[in-house]
């Protein structure tokens, strides 16, 4: 009997061991050890925790426990010696004058971090009502830079979830250089006025996937930049906004190709687009956008629902420029369903350098309901396989004459 007790005994301690290993060490801003207190600047607090975390052999949790804080701005900076995780719990406050960063374009960045956790239901406030009116970026390509909410840089293996970003100065979420990162449930919201507020742009990264996203913004809920490959976009409910895009493209030196992009089960609702592939004309040098596909997707009141633009330019007339130098080849929109707010619910203006190649229209049925004219479609320089569709969505015309458009 004694024997079967000492053994027991025994299983009881490895398994308390074993737990205790599996424990993260927690990190809280609001311990005696950093003093941080809700209504008070915790700058100070929470690099010193990240710090003590980022150094611990063992994995480890900040915690930003419930309540409003202060937050100048932030770097968390690694390798860190093992997977850290920051749980955010409260609400963090930027300054309101954009003034006041060191890093005029970053409020809060992660850099150079392995198993990342970023979680906790809390909320990044960016303040930023007070500088859309002073950002002119969508028309200036020299403008000065806003920062960021959230910047992400060399992450890898790691999540973002549960976390709410609200009124960015600029951009909420910009991941670059990261690798198989997660970011889903998200809430990310400013008011459509914001000028410039993507809610996750993604740039030279390779296995991001963004699920279960909430996103209402001034500008792309979506954005994917040159370089990005095996990027996934699913279950994200988008407007208002500017839709789910590729690009720009094309505006720069050296840009690298876009592959393996899908874009699922999405819903977008009073939006300026739906899913969109833009690039510039009068490119610097060449490159390509390919295997993008885009399935079940819900148009809600979307003004160009499917649309692919190679005359993108919004700063100055570009239709005397010489053409995009972007091949788009291997592009699929199926199963795409709702009502478009213009007439023309189906626009593909390819290249007439680079005409786009091995495009696929199926099963798509967008109405319009609107005053504007019947429903219809345009195809420039693309000559798409059809299926599914009624003859109005199927490329109707292939002339660049004007048609009606959006009031966005």
């Amino acid at each position: 009997m004694a024997l079967k007790l000492r053994f027991l005994a025994m299983l009881l301690f490895l398994l308390l061991a074993s737990t205790a290993k599996a424990n993260p060490s927690v990190f809280d801003v609001t311990s005696a050890t950093y003093g941080a207190k809700p209504g008070s600047d915790v700058t100070k607090a929470l690099a010193k925790a990240w710090s003590d975390a980022c150094a611990s052999p063992s994995a480890s949790k900040v915690v930003v426990p419930s309540g409003t804080y202060k937050l100048k701005e932030a770097t968390f900076r690694g390798p860190c010696k093992a997977p850290i995780e920051m749980q955010v719990r409260g609400t963090l406050q930027a300054p309101a004058n954009a003034g006041q960063f060191t890093r005029p374009d970053t409020w809060v960045g992660f850099q150079y971090i392995d198993k990342l956790t970023l979680s906790g239901g809390g909320t990044f406030d960016g303040q930023g009502a007070l500088v859309w009116g002073q950002n002119d970026c969508h028309k200036n390509k020299n403008c000065k830079p806003m920062p960021i909410n959230l910047r992400f840089e060399f992450i890898t293996n790691s999540r973002v979830q549960d976390i709410t970003s609200l009124n960015s100065k600029n951009f909420h979420m910009h991941v670059f250089r990261c690798k198989y990162t997660t970011f889903q449930h998200l809430t990310i919201t400013a008011p459509e006025e914001s000028i410039n507020t993507d809610g996750i742009h993604i740039g030279a990264s390779t296995g991001v996937n963004i699920t279960h996203a909430k996103i209402r913004t001034g500008d792309d809920c979506v954005s994917i930049g040159d370089d990005s490959h095996q990027i996934t976009v699913t279950d994200v409910t988008c407007g208002p906004g500017h839709g789910i895009s590729i690009g720009s493209l094309g505006r720069y030196k050296e840009e690298k190709a876009v592959t393996g992009i899908i874009v699922k089960n999405c819903t977008l609702t009073n939006t300026q687009n739906g899913v969109r592939i833009k690039t510039w004309p009068d490119s610097p040098s060449s490159s390509t956008a390919s295997d993008i596909h885009y399935e079940n997707i819900i148009m809600v009141n979307v003004s160009n629902p499917i649309l692919i633009d190679q005359l993108y330019c919004p700063y100055t007339r570009c239709d005397q420029k010489p053409p995009s130098k972007v091949k788009i080849n291997n592009v699929s929109f199926k199963n795409i369903k709702g009502s478009s707010f213009t007439p023309l619910a189906v626009k593909l203006v390819c290249s007439r350098g680079l005409p786009c190649e091995n495009v696929k229209l199926t099963n798509i049925d967008l109405t319009y309901s609107g005053d504007q004219g019947p429903l219809t479609s345009l195809c420039s320089n693309v000559k798409p396989t059809i299926t599914g569709m009624k003859k109005a969505l199927a490329c109707a015309t292939s002339s660049l004459a004007p048609l009606p458009l959006s009031k966005k």
